[in-house]
């Protein structure tokens, strides 16, 4: 995903490794990505915020 795109519910914005599991995550509603939180292939805790989105 890129700031600015638009997503559907159920769209995949991410894929998360955790234990060696890859994990997808995916949209709980219509949204558009205004920005990107987590850096690509960084360390996150749980529950950290990895984007900030704005309702469609």
């Amino acid at each position: 995903m890129k700031v600015g795109s638009t997503v559907r519910e159920g769209d995949v914005l991410c894929t998360i490794e955790a234990m060696k599991l890859m994990n997808q995550l995916e949209a709980e509603f219509g949204c558009t990505i205004v920005k990107i939180l987590a850096k690509p292939e960084s360390m996150v805790e749980f529950g950290s915020p990895l984007f900030e989105v704005k309702r469609l």
